[in-house]
């Protein structure tokens, strides 16, 4: 899959120049006249353009963590979700740290490819137009064979599904050895196909053991958004740690980080193999494919509330997922210096900040109540850089020559408050995942709730293939407009929701939809 810590391949050296300026490498001298003496006057401008850049980056990095502090102090001012003790207290937090490492490994093997998906096939020599397919096929497979294998879950079961993903992830991983481009399609395949089960068995199999032991409902929020967290927060900063630290300091390549993933994986595996008990739909749920498929596309039309939560879903994921193919360009549209790193650290730390302040939320008011706000606040986080973006053309004072070669001094002015919009999107994205995986719990059947899930991807996957496959049609500030327009339609659709549940309440599981899987 591909998220924040992606970056566009390095653009082609121009005539003259140093190719491993580009991408970090070593100097090295090309005996031309003064070269050993002009190459280090050039390391002194970037050295100093860089200590700049790095104190900005630093400002935001040292705001978001202290945010993040403030709201973890208020969750201990405020008290958790989950009572300090109780008969049940003691087994609840057993399954959920058991759970939450799992969760960690499986999104640490994912988090460490990120950073390298790009630079790798761009290593390789495939241009964007390349990367595009090879991209495309991933979601495309995660739409087409994902949204069945994932499916499978409910009938054959989720332990089963969530092997099945450290199987394909692993496989993904190991073909990333390869320059051969079939090869590499072949290995967006699996792991398109890795990416439907992530998102649906793990948290299927938790919601089910969750509520057979008989724990309280209201729980699952802590769970949820300590799994996020951690995984989607903490995790993913060290993993793109790790993952800089085995390109650029070991010197291993660009496929480092990839066997890195798959040696986490496997951790994780085994954990599952040992500690995790088997689950399923319901007995009823143990029909044809087809039977499965067709009751839940009953349930989702047949009722208005889980179709709203599946269009939320459609509707924020593809601006997510916009947003993160489209960052890179919209911070550097001239080939402005930037610290991906950095950036990606800065992200995660805003999301960890999301995650943080779900918890608070949750306590005082249910996701229904509060989840319009938050979408709203990601469409106008969305909407500054349609209304405001960055220049093509880097002005003339903001580049630096050395002879033939020439440095960019990093973003335009317009690039750090498009940065800054950003940050506040990832923080909506910390909130949403927690947010909405309570509501998954409480609305989704359980005996569907992986065909469900897995029927939701399909209008996501079909929106990000179409934008990734036209994307180079439109400018960016009309691709973050849809953006913006996919979010005010969450808007709406939450709005219609709460007012749903205002006026009927409904029961957990769903129970009115147990006949629809009669249907033949």
């Amino acid at each position: 899959s591909v998220h924040p810590c992606a970056s566009r391949p390095a653009r082609p050296p121009a005539p003259g120049s140093d190719p491993e300026r580009q991408t970090g490498g070593p100097r090295r001298s090309n005996n031309r006249g003064n070269s050993l003496t002009r190459v280090p006057r050039a390391r002194r401008g970037r050295a100093a353009v860089a200590s700049i850049m790095d104190a900005l980056y630093w400002v935001f990095f040292s705001v978001l963590a202290a945010v993040v502090a403030v709201l973890l102090l208020a969750q201990l001012g405020t008290g958790t979700i989950v009572p300090n003790n109780g008969p049940l207290v003691a087994a609840f937090t057993k399954l959920r740290n058991n759970y939450i490492f799992v969760y960690m490994m499986m999104m640490g093997g994912d988090w460490l490819q990120g950073p390298y998906v790009y630079a790798l096939y761009s290593h390789y020599g495939y241009g964007l137009k390349d990367i595009g397919r090879l991209f495309i096929a991933g979601f495309g497979a995660s739409m087409l064979v994902g949204t069945v294998v994932g499916s499978l879950a409910d009938k054959h079961g989720r332990k089963k599904a969530a092997m099945l993903y450290v199987v394909l992830y692993m496989l993904s991983c190991f073909t990333k050895h390869s320059p051969n481009f079939v090869v590499l399609m072949l290995g967006r395949v699996f792991g398109g196909v890795a990416t439907s089960l992530l998102f649906s068995v793990f948290e299927s199999w938790i919601v089910a053991e969750h509520f057979s032991r008989g724990f309280d409902e209201k729980w699952l929020g802590d769970t949820f958004s300590k799994a996020v967290f951690l995984g989607n927060g903490l995790i993913a900063i060290l993993a793109g740690l790790v993952a800089n630290f085995l390109v650029d300091n070991w010197q291993l390549g660009p496929v480092a980080p990839f066997d890195a993933s798959a040696t986490v994986l496997a951790i994780g595996g085994v954990v599952i193999l040992l500690t995790w008990g088997e689950n399923y739909g319901d007995a009823k749920s143990q029909v044809s494919l087809s039977t499965q498929f067709k009751a839940a596309a009953a349930a989702i039309l047949g009722d208005t509330r889980i179709a709203l939560l599946g269009a939320m879903q459609s509707f924020f994921e593809a601006a997510m997922y916009t947003f993160v193919f489209l960052w890179t360009p919209a911070l550097s549209p001239a080939g402005e210096l930037i610290h991906h790193g950095m950036i990606f650290a800065c992200f995660m730390t805003a999301s960890m900040a999301g995650s943080s302040l779900a918890p608070i939320l949750m306590k005082r008011s249910r996701p229904e109540t509060y989840m319009k706000y938050v979408f709203a606040v990601g469409a106008l986080s969305l909407l500054v850089p349609f209304v405001y973006h960055t220049s093509t053309v880097q002005p003339d004072h903001l580049e630096i020559s050395r002879g033939s070669e020439k440095y960019w001094k990093g973003m335009q002015p317009q690039g750090w408050i498009q940065l800054a919009a950003f940050c506040v999107f990832e923080v909506v994205v910390g909130l949403f995942w927690p947010s909405m995986m309570t509501m998954r719990a409480h609305y989704l059947p359980e005996d569907l709730r992986s065909t469900i899930l897995n029927c939701f991807r399909i209008p996501l996957n079909l929106f990000v293939c179409i934008i990734l496959y036209n994307v180079h049609l439109f400018p960016l500030s009309a691709m973050f407009g849809l953006c913006t327009a996919f979010l005010t339609a969450a808007v709406v659709c939450m709005v219609r929701l709460e007012a749903l549940v205002n006026v009927s309440p409904i029961i957990r599981g769903m129970p009115e939809t147990d006949p629809l899987m009669g249907v033949s």
